[in-house]
């Protein structure tokens, strides 16, 4: 089999390019293999769509070369806030605040635009020489004694040693490979859009928790602008997402509040419908899967991209190790160190995410009492509360070297 690259990554969301460039970095031939129009991606307007990125998010970012292109279009996260209550009500008076002077690395974590961080990628790859077929898609995998084959629907064929799904939680990698995958929905849709509002930020992140599920309002750059991902039952999702944009934040303001001041509507409206789901494995003879593909979480802490971000650097730093040993990167026993590395990690992350959301998306006054004084005993101990911070911030654990700010 005549090999094109090293490895080849199927999803060209943001995992996928993270990976890229790392594994260049490295000195490994890579191509990336996206569905959808790069150009097209790049110069989209504003949405609304953002991400929370950790601290070690950032430095993983800043060591592939996409941070610089990235900075001056960033809100740091100051301060995060979270509260319990019902709509249209007072929040309960006890409440968690984390606030980023008690943490010497700076700012907890930073909201970043999808349309800038895609186009930051882009740039890097670009300078990289990072192959990226975009407008592609795979159609077929076959694995072999010492490669894998992709075939694209143009009839285009790229030999590995190693195939990459980035795909998403529905990954055709993935099912390809025989993987099949646990998990439940939460009966929970997500709302997604931009809101402007009289009143500066303040780079304060704020989550209140309702009976119906989390609202959060995330912090954009310039002051007026948040994003919102606000959970609501399915039915009741639906029905907001239907109604014309007056209706939607008539609906959406007693939730909110007032402590923005007046509110609009300043971006696209878009559901994501909430489940959990995990990959049975992260590996298969010369396949690895990374981010959703192979976990998907409730988005109640925004960790979803932090998690895939530390699969990048994981398997980055594992393939990285095992080329300069001479080892042949797809082995099994190479793509094992990743899974040893990383499932035990994301297993229990995406079971605490899913514990959280259970706990407090529901109006049960025993459990209400008792989330409440959680909070308020957390918030009472700042050592328990740093270690929460830093938790959140991704410098706990068994940090791979991209997310510590190292080169492989």
């Amino acid at each position: 089999m005549e090999k094109h690259a090293d490895i080849v990554i199927v999803g060209g969301g943001l995992n996928g390019p993270a990976l890229g460039l790392a594994l260049a970095r490295g000195g490994l031939r890579v191509a990336v293999v996206d569905a959808r129009p790069a150009l097209a991606r790049a110069e989209a307007g504003f949405d609304g769509r953002a991400y929370a990125l950790a601290v070690a998010s950032k430095r993983l970012l800043s060591v592939i070369g996409v941070w610089h292109g990235l900075a001056d279009k960033v809100q740091p996260i100051l301060q995060i806030k979270a509260s319990d209550g019902v709509a249209g009500q007072r929040p309960a008076p006890f409440f968690l605040t984390f606030d980023h002077a008690e943490m010497e690395e700076g700012p907890m974590g930073f909201m970043a635009e999808d349309r800038y961080l895609y186009a930051a990628f882009l740039a890097a790859m670009q300078a990289a020489g990072v192959e990226l077929i975009s407008g592609e898609t795979v159609v077929s995998q076959a694995v072999e004694a010492n490669g894998v084959t992709v075939e694209l629907a143009s009839g285009r064929r790229i030999g590995a040693s190693v195939l990459v799904g980035c795909d998403g939680r529905a990954s055709g990698v993935a099912a390809r490979a025989g993987i099949g995958r646990t998990g439940w929905g939460y009966g929970q849709t997500a709302l997604v859009t931009a809101i402007a509002h009289e009143k500066h930020h303040q780079g304060v992140a704020q989550q209140f928790f309702m009976p119906s599920g989390p609202l959060a309002i995330l912090p954009l750059a310039g002051g007026h602008l948040s994003s919102i991902v606000w959970s609501e039952a399915e039915a009741q999702a639906q029905a907001i997402q239907a109604l014309g944009d007056a209706d939607y934040l008539d609906a959406l303001r007693p939730r909110f509040g007032d402590f923005l001041g007046e509110i609009a509507l300043a971006g696209d409206r878009f559901t994501y419908p909430l489940s959990l789901t995990l990959a049975n494995s992260f590996v298969a003879p010369r396949v690895a899967l990374v981010g959703d593909a192979a976990h998907g979480v409730h988005p109640v802490a925004g960790q979803g991209l932090n998690l895939g971000f530390r699969d990048v650097g994981a398997l980055a730093q594992v393939l990285v190790e095992a080329a300069r040993r001479g080892e042949d990167i797809g082995a099994a026993d190479v793509l094992e160190r990743y899974q040893r590395w990383r499932r035990f990690d994301n297993t229990v992350m995406a079971l605490g995410m899913d514990g959280v959301n259970r706990l407090f998306s529901n109006d049960n006054p025993v459990l209400r009492l008792g989330r409440d004084l959680g909070l308020g005993l957390v918030n009472a101990m700042p050592g328990l509360r740093r270690g929460f911070m830093r938790q959140a911030a991704g410098l706990t654990g068994d940090v791979p070297k991209l997310l510590q700010g190292l080169e492989v």
